[in-house]
């Protein structure tokens, strides 16, 4: 690109700038792309504060009730990490460069990003 790339946002982890500085740096993107990447780069953030609370305090909490239960910080880092597959899968950045394809390896899907499933009865 050439041009010095903007400093990832504000609070950001060491991975969410680790995250940033790849994808500006090999790629141009689009107004609405680095909204994406914003959206990114925070949700990792968030990711890494819940595992270190999840270091802290354990998987598996305590109830009043005497029994155990998953954490609080576990579950939503389930969900947090669910967010940021849908949000890498809608900046719909390339898996590699284009002379990296393996012999017969499948191309890389365009597609939306799946909505939430509801349950059949």
């Amino acid at each position: 690109m050439g041009d010095e790339i903007p400093a990832a946002p504000a609070g950001s982890s060491a991975a969410a700038e680790r995250l940033w500085s790849s994808v500006m740096e090999a790629y141009e993107l689009e107004e609405h792309e680095t909204v994406l990447l914003v959206q990114a780069c925070r949700t990792v953030s968030t990711l890494d504060a819940l595992e270190a609370e999840v270091q802290r305090a354990g998987a598996v909490v305590a109830t009043a009730g005497g029994g155990t239960k998953a954490s609080p910080a576990a579950i939503e880092s389930r969900q947090q990490s669910i967010a940021l597959a849908r949000v890498i899968a809608a900046l719909r950045l390339p898996a590699g460069a284009a002379g990296d394809q393996q012999l017969g390896a499948r191309p890389q899907r365009r597609s939306a990003p799946r909505g939430v499933y509801g349950l059949v009865r």
